[in-house]
């Protein structure tokens, strides 16, 4: 039977272990959910990449700057999943509103719709920042 620091040591390094294996087992349920097909036949996913691939014409140097400073604060390691899930509904408005190119109010409006309200804080900053009216989302923000 062990005693001591070492019994601990093997306690402690389980709870270690199942707790990391949790929080990764809840990340790749999560992109699973995603990856199902709906109704439709598509799914999330699929969906995101049919925007992006039927709206990348659209897109100038400077709408992918001003994404790319939107997507910033997002970490490293998540930006691209961020990237594309904002640029997907951007694709998705701009085909709705049959758009000629993606234009400033679209990337707006599909951040705001894409994005978790708490980071439409974030948003405002970088708009009060760059001197961009967002007075036409505001029944859009914070919902």
């Amino acid at each position: 039977m062990l005693t001591g620091w070492f019994s601990w040591f093997i306690v402690i390094w389980t709870v270690i272990l199942l707790s990391l294996m949790s929080i990764g087992g809840y990340f790749m349920f999560r992109k699973f959910l995603k990856r199902l097909p709906k109704e439709d036949g598509k799914s999330i996913l699929d969906w995101e990449y049919y925007y992006i691939e039927q709206t990348r014409h659209m897109w100038g140097e400077e709408q992918k700057t001003l994404l790319e400073e939107l997507v910033s604060p997002v970490p490293e390691l998540f930006r691209d999943v961020a990237r594309s899930k904002i640029a997907g509904k951007i694709g998705e408005l701009a085909l709705q509103e049959k758009a000629v190119s993606i234009t400033q109010d679209l990337i707006i409006k599909g951040y705001i719709l894409a994005t978790p309200k708490r980071d439409h804080k974030f948003l405002v900053q970088t708009l009060k920042k760059k001197q961009i009216d967002y007075s036409p989302f505001q029944a859009l923000l914070f919902k």
